[in-house]
C-alpha cells in the first residue's frame, strides 16, 4: 500500500506538472474576507473624505456635471444630506471612518456599509440572472468570481447617477480586485483595486484602491435612509431655476 500511495503522489506532482485538471477538491481554498472591517490608516492620507479629483471628463461629461453642480451649488445640498446613499463605486470609496461587515458564502457575497445601510450582493456562478432580467439600480448588479486567492467582482446595471463623486452614465462598468495582505504590524488589510470604465462620461477609465482593516470586535450601527426625499428636493430646486429664469 505504502508503494502504490507514493507513486500516486508522483501521479499527481506530474500531472500538476504538466498542466493537468486537479480534481476540485484539491483546488485552492479561497479566503474568506467575513467580519467587520474599518478604514485602513494610510500614512499621508485622510481616514474620512476625499482628495480633490481630477477626473477625465469627456466634452459631453463635463457639462452633465457642471449642469449638476450648478444646481445644487447654492444649497450646498447633498445625497446624503437627505440620507439617500451614494451608490458605487462611492459606496465603496466613502465607507471612511464607517465600518463594512462582509458575509460570505460559496454562491455570495453580501456587503453591508454602515454609511446609509447600502447593501451589496456579489453572486456566484447558478446565482448570476441574466442582464436582460437585471433592475438598474445605484449600487448596481455585482457578479463575482475566485481567481486563486482574489476575488474578482463586476458591476454593470447601473443607474445614470451625477450625484456622487464619481458621475457616470448608466453605460458604465466597474471592476474590483480584492484580495488579502498583512501590514508591518501584523494586522490583517483587505485590498481593492478598482477601475470604472463608462465612455459616455471618461475619456479613458478612473482607478484607484481603497484599503480595509480587520476589526475582529467590530460591529455595524443603524444608519436609516430615504432616497424619494431627495428626488422631491432635486425636483423642486429644478423647479425653482425654472421659474426664476421665466422672470428675467
Amino acid at each position: 500500500m505504502m508503494t502504490m500511495s507514493r507513486f500516486a503522489c508522483s501521479l499527481l506532482i506530474a500531472a500538476v506538472a504538466g498542466g493537468a485538471i486537479v480534481p476540485a477538491a484539491m483546488a485552492a481554498v479561497p479566503p474568506d474576507f467575513s467580519g467587520v472591517w474599518t478604514f485602513y490608516p494610510e500614512p499621508g492620507k485622510r481616514a474620512f473624505g476625499h482628495e480633490k479629483l481630477d477626473l477625465p471628463f469627456t466634452p459631453a461629461g463635463k457639462l452633465r456635471s457642471d449642469e449638476y453642480q450648478a444646481l445644487v451649488a447654492p444649497t450646498s445640498d447633498n445625497p446624503g444630506a437627505h440620507c439617500l446613499g451614494s451608490g458605487m463605486p462611492e459606496a465603496m470609496t466613502f465607507s471612511g471612518p464607517y465600518p463594512m461587515e462582509i458575509i460570505q458564502r460559496p454562491e455570495q457575497i453580501t456587503v453591508i456599509y454602515e454609511a446609509h445601510t447600502e447593501v451589496r450582493r456579489l453572486y456566484f456562478k447558478d446565482k448570476v440572472i441574466a442582464p436582460g432580467d437585471r433592475v438598474p439600480g445605484r449600487g448596481g448588479y455585482s457578479t463575482a468570481r475566485w481567481d486563486g486567492t482574489s476575488l474578482i467582482v463586476a458591476t454593470d446595471t447601473l443607474k445614470d447617477q451625477q450625484d456622487t463623486l464619481y458621475p457616470h452614465s448608466d453605460q458604465a462598468r466597474i471592476t474590483e480586485v480584492y484580495h488579502l495582505e498583512t501590514d508591518a504590524k501584523g494586522a490583517k488589510v483587505l485590498v481593492n483595486d478598482w477601475e470604472l470604465t463608462d465612455p459616455a462620461t471618461y475619456t479613458k477609465p478612473v482607478k484607484g484602491t481603497k484599503k480595509w482593516l480587520f476589526e475582529p470586535k467590530g460591529f455595524l450601527l443603524p444608519y436609516e435612509c430615504d432616497e424619494e426625499g431627495w428626488l422631491d428636493h432635486l425636483e423642486d430646486l429644478k423647479n425653482k431655476t425654472t421659474s426664476s429664469k421665466a422672470y428675467k
